[in-house]
């Protein structure tokens, strides 16, 4: 018979959070072995439950939530989600503006979806979280991926940025606080990148859905409250914020210059209303979330469980030699680097292969997220002190003996 195919598509597409390296650490644990897994933020398998109050809310409302809703979300969640762009000073937002949907990712890839035309391209961060580059191929753009400095605290390099826009450029994607590396952007840095879409009238979209999970008394700052006159489209969720992450509950903001973005926003409401509704149960869960007491701060604050773990995994990655990280200031991932002298990888997914055949404990490469090089990977630090110090200790031992298999001796 004819081979059945996929679609010309998903030539460009990749999610390798999910990819082949965890293909094999399912069929390892089908064989009996105990998976250490460092590669994906579902924080609930760690022990960080949602907020009790999220729970019940959802319980009492799931006798009303077998209908539809509006295509756009039901009323008090948005309004819920309207009041929260004010307390982070987005100015002009109403309820029409808002969307919500089954999770921020639905939303990336219906933002992406209404925009693109083959061939428009979209400047996206390296390292990235891949599922920006997969909408952008998805539909049809072209990912164009501007670098982020390591030397800089993982900043966006603004030069590499300008030189990258050119006349099918669309839109930028600013990932703050940042997934895989842990940034977070100063106001400085955000008013830059601002200047660029004003100048080249592009589209912003910032993806905070790590924007209240933060450290050492730092403050998020929404790219979306710098200007009026650039389009933004701002992107969160109760995923991470309150470790929510199977409800699927998350939303999306347009804000700013609205009035040349008509047609634009035609096609968000036709694609939100082709998928009928966000589901129901979890959009019941919005209005309590962002109401309600932020146990977030409980957990990254000083003793806070996401902070000490925080601190134990950077001190047990960086002791290991040849292997630096900068240390984040926001979010649940740590990004490391392996000295190429010492670490010499030809191909970073058959190091996560190894590293998971030998030690048990499974990563993403860093190429898994569109960095340039064969020289990073990501891990959650998500597991409890003991279960994230074991697993420390044998990323260590394996390394120590990938660098004798290895050394130039």
């Amino acid at each position: 018979m004819r081979p059945i195919q996929k679609s010309n598509k998903l030539a460009d597409v990749c999610y390798d959070i999910r990819g082949p390296v965890l293909e094999k650490s399912r069929q390892m644990e089908e064989e009996g072995h105990k998976i250490t897994k460092l590669n994906i933020g579902n924080l609930a398998v760690f022990g960080f439950d949602p907020p009790d109050e999220i729970v019940r809310d959802m319980m009492l409302n799931l006798q009303n939530a077998a209908g539809y809703t509006d295509s756009k979300g039901m009323f008090a969640p948005r309004k819920a989600v309207m009041h929260y762009t004010q307390s982070k000073n987005i100015a002009g937002v109403t309820i029409d503006d808002i969307y919500l949907g089954n999770g921020a990712s639905e939303l990336i890839v219906m933002s992406m979806n209404a925009l693109l035309n083959s061939g428009d391209e979209v400047l996206v961060p390296a390292p990235d979280y891949p599922l920006w580059t997969a909408a952008v191929s998805l539909s049809g753009g072209n990912p164009v991926h501007y670098v982020c400095d390591e030397q800089n605290e993982w900043y966006p390099d603004i030069e590499d940025m300008r030189r990258k826009i050119t006349s099918q450029t669309r839109a930028i994607v600013v990932i703050n606080p940042n997934n895989p590396t842990g940034a977070l952007y100063p106001v400085e840095l955000l008013l830059q990148i601002v200047e660029l879409a004003r100048q080249h009238q592009l589209i912003i979209f910032a993806d905070e859905i790590y924007d209240k999970v933060l450290y050492d008394e730092a403050e998020h700052v929404s790219i979306a409250s710098l200007a009026d006159d650039v389009l933004f489209i701002t992107l969160n969720g109760l995923s991470k914020n309150y470790r929510s992450c199977g409800y699927r509950a998350g939303w999306m903001v347009v804000s700013g210059e609205k009035r040349h973005a008509k047609d634009y926003i035609e096609g968000l409401n036709m694609l939100a209303s082709m998928r009928l509704c966000a589901n129901a149960p979890g959009q019941f869960a919005i209005q309590t979330a962002l109401g309600g007491y932020q146990s977030i701060n409980d957990l990254v604050g000083p003793g806070g469980r996401l902070l000490k773990q925080r601190d134990l995994a950077h001190k047990l990655l960086t002791e290991i030699p040849g292997v630096t990280c900068v240390k984040p200031k926001a979010a649940l991932y740590m990004f490391p680097r392996l000295d190429p002298l010492i670490y010499p990888i030809a191909d970073d997914q058959q190091f996560a292969y190894e590293l998971l055949a030998e030690a048990k404990v499974l990563i993403v490469q860093g190429t898994g997220f569109n960095w340039i090089a064969q020289d990073h990977f990501r891990i959650v630090f998500l597991p409890n002190s003991d279960d994230l110090t074991e697993a420390m200790g044998r990323i260590a031992r394996f390394l120590e003996g990938y660098r004798k298999r290895h050394s130039r001796g």
